[in-house]
Formats: structure tokens, C-alpha cells, sequence
């Protein structure tokens, strides 16, 4: 991983050359929160909410972090690149033990790491497996304790798969690195924010921009049979924009892979905020 450009602890150097000690607790419990901010055009998507969302993934988790420290990091690692189009990953952990211990030393110093990277953002269509979501209870926190998903999404690999929808007792949470969003009756439909789906930025954008057009929309609880019905599904996130899908293995459904619905929601996302790209 050379050449590729990274801050650790407010220095910056390639990745190559960063070290970081086995005794870190994002290493040894995951004691950790992050981030994925993507740029297009050299433009930053939504980074005060992402900045937001950082800032409260520390306040869950007691982390006392200097959140305009790591804001300035991040805008240096953008500006630094010379890439048009990326995101930067941003971790920033509890820091690091004497000896490992389940108990946290208040006095620890926060550990901080990111890197930046170019990323192209051409849509995409997903072939995915539905599955059951195995997480932790507090899925709203993005933390980088994260083995269930990979758990399912390697998984779903294995199967040919790109992506997951996961659900708990048949009701539908998100996908692996996404949230979820389908067409039911004319009707886009997205899970309700609970403490089993992470608030996403994406998420958050695309419905303010549905709202503003007019369009029917709702959120609520919806079971897995709902997506086997479904005219059109689509998943969201920061570094996807609006992929949608088009098999779910080992299941039947006729989904429209040129719904009206879906591709007027890419078209608005698009206009809004990649600048109709």
C-alpha cells in the first residue's frame, strides 16, 4: 500500500510508513469509531454531517475527542491528494493500554488515523443475499466493530454476491455497508432509524431531495417479503451513491431494472449533489 497518503496522530506520512501498537484498543476490543467521507470534483459531500456523525459515534462511546483536530486532518488529506474524485477513511480510537484490560484507563490519549484514496463513482447494479443480521445491539454507533458484516458479507462473496440485506426476526435492517431502500405500490420505502440501522449521510440526502420533489415516500418496519415484491431496490451509501439491485440469489422476484421511480431518485441525487454527473 504505498504512495498512498495518511495521518497518524496529526502526522502525516504514506501509509506504508505508519506503525501502530498491537496494545491499541481498536486493535485488541475495536475501541473505535469512523468515518468515510467522500469528494466529488473535488467537492466535499455533506462534511458537516459527517463530522456531526463522527462527533456523536465518540459521545457513545466516552471517547473525548478533538473533533475540529480531526476535521482539519481530513480537509489537509483532501486537499493534499490532488484528486478529483475520493474519500478519506478517519478512525479515531480510545488509544493505547499498558496491557490489555476491559476496563479503560481514563487518562488514555486518543489514538487518530486516516488515509486518503481515489474512488470513481459510476453506478452500479448488485447482485445480493438476503441473510440474518447477526450484529451487535447498537448498530447506530459506527463503530469499527464490524464482524458480523464481514462475517456475511464474505459470505455472500463466496456466493457471487456483492452486497447483503440483512434482517432481525424477518423485519429488514440494512445491508452490509448500506441502507436499503425499495418501491412497494408506486411507494419508496426505507427501514426506520432504530439502534439495528446507522444513520446514513447518503440515506439522509437522498430522502431530503425525494421529499422536496413530491415523490411518495415513507419509512417504517417492513418485513423480508416485502423485497421479493418489490418493483425496485436500491441500496445507499457514501462511497455507492444509489446502487441498485438487480438479483437477490435464491429467491424469485421480478425486479424493474429501468423503474421509473429509481431512476428518477438517482437523477435528483445526482443534480444535487454530484453536480448531475
Amino acid at each position: 500500500m504505498e504512495n498512498i497518503c495518511a495521518v497518524f496522530n496529526g502526522e502525516f506520512k504514506d501509509i506504508s510508513e505508519i506503525k501502530i501498537s498491537p496494545l491499541s484498543r481498536a486493535y485488541t476490543f475495536s475501541d473505535s469509531v469512523y468515518e468515510v467521507i467522500p469528494f466529488y470534483n473535488e467537492s466535499i459531500i455533506a462534511f458537516d454531517k459527517h463530522i456531526k456523525r463522527l462527533k456523536s459515534s465518540c459521545s457513545s462511546l466516552n471517547i473525548v475527542a478533538d473533533i475540529e483536530k480531526s476535521s482539519k486532518e481530513i480537509l489537509d488529506l483532501i486537499s493534499s491528494s490532488n484528486l478529483q474524485n475520493g474519500y478519506v477513511y478517519y478512525q479515531i480510537s480510545r488509544g493505547v493500554d499498558n496491557l490489555r484490560s476491559h476496563m479503560y484507563s481514563d487518562d488514555l490519549e486518543v489514538e487518530s488515523f486516516g488515509y486518503v484514496v481515489e474512488h470513481s463513482f459510476e453506478s452500479k447494479n448488485l447482485k445480493v443475499l438476503i441473510c440474518d443480521d447477526i450484529r451487535w445491539k447498537r448498530c447506530d454507533i459506527k463503530s469499527t466493530s464490524l464482524l458480523g458484516n464481514v462475517m456475511n458479507m464474505n459470505n455472500a462473496k463466496n456466493k457471487k454476491c456483492d452486497e447483503i440485506i440483512m434482517h432481525k426476526n424477518n423485519e429488514i435492517t440494512e445491508g452490509g455497508a448500506s441502507n436499503v431502500f425499495f418501491v412497494m405500490n408506486k411507494k419508496i420505502c426505507t427501514p426506520s432509524l432504530s439502534s439495528n440501522i446507522l444513520p446514513g449521510i447518503t440515506r439522509e440526502l437522498l430522502i431530503k431531495e425525494i421529499k422536496k420533489n413530491g415523490m411518495l415516500f415513507e419509512e417504517g418496519r417492513y418485513p423480508v417479503e416485502n423485497l421479493l415484491g418489490a418493483e425496485s431496490i436500491w441500496l445507499t451509501s457514501s462511497t455507492k451513491g444509489l446502487a441498485q439491485v438487480n438479483e437477490i440469489i435464491d429467491q424469485e422476484n421480478k425486479i424493474e431494472l429501468d423503474n421509473e421511480i429509481f431512476k428518477k431518485c438517482e437523477r435528483i441525487f445526482k443534480d444535487a449533489f454530484l453536480g448531475g454527473g
